[in-house]
C-alpha cells in the first residue's frame, strides 16, 4: 500500500532541493548584477577618455588660437593702412582705412559663424559606444530569441 501514494514533493526523483534552487537564482542575479556594473564602469571610462581627448585638442586649439589672432592683429592693421592709402580720401583721414577693414571683418565674421553653427550641430556627443554594443549583445544572448520560437503564438 504504500506504493501507491506519490513520494512527497522533496524527495520527487530527479526534482532538484529548493536550496539548490534559491542559490542557482541568486547567483544568477549576482552575475548580472556584477555585468550591468562593469558595462556602467566600462561607459563611464570610455565617455571619460573622449572627454579627456576632447579637452586636450581644445587646449591646443586655444593656444593655436592666440598665436593666430596675434599674427591677424599685425595682418589687419596692415591691411587698414593699405586701405587708406589706396582709398580716395584727404590727408589724415586714415581711419576710413581701418572703418573698412572692419566691414571686412564683420562679414567674415558672419560667414565663420554660420559655418561653424553646421558644424556643431552636425557634430556628435562623446557616446559609449563599445558599451552600447556590449549590452546589445549580453541582450540578444540572455534575452529570448523571437527567431527561435518558430513564429507559433
Amino acid at each position: 500500500m504504500s506504493e501507491s501514494q506519490p513520494p512527497p514533493v522533496g524527495e520527487q526523483g530527479g526534482a532538484q532541493p529548493p536550496q539548490n534552487i534559491a542559490a542557482a537564482i541568486a547567483e544568477v542575479s549576482e552575475r548580472a548584477t556584477l555585468l550591468v556594473r562593469e558595462e556602467i564602469e566600462l561607459a563611464k571610462a570610455e565617455v571619460s577618455e573622449k572627454a579627456t581627448k576632447l579637452v586636450k585638442g581644445a587646449v591646443v586649439g586655444i593656444a593655436a588660437g592666440v598665436f593666430f589672432l596675434t599674427a591677424l592683429i599685425f595682418v589687419l592693421v596692415g591691411c587698414a593702412w593699405l586701405l587708406y592709402y589706396y582709398l580716395p580720401v584727404g590727408d589724415f583721414a586714415y581711419f576710413w582705412g581701418f572703418f573698412a577693414m572692419a566691414a571686412i571683418l564683420v562679414v567674415l565674421g558672419v560667414l565663420a559663424g554660420l559655418i561653424a553653427a553646421r558644424a556643431v550641430k552636425k557634430g556628435s556627443p562623446p557616446v559609449p559606444s563599445m558599451a552600447i554594443e556590449e549590452a546589445r549583445k549580453i541582450r540578444e544572448a540572455v534575452g529570448p530569441n523571437p527567431s527561435a520560437d518558430g513564429g507559433a503564438s
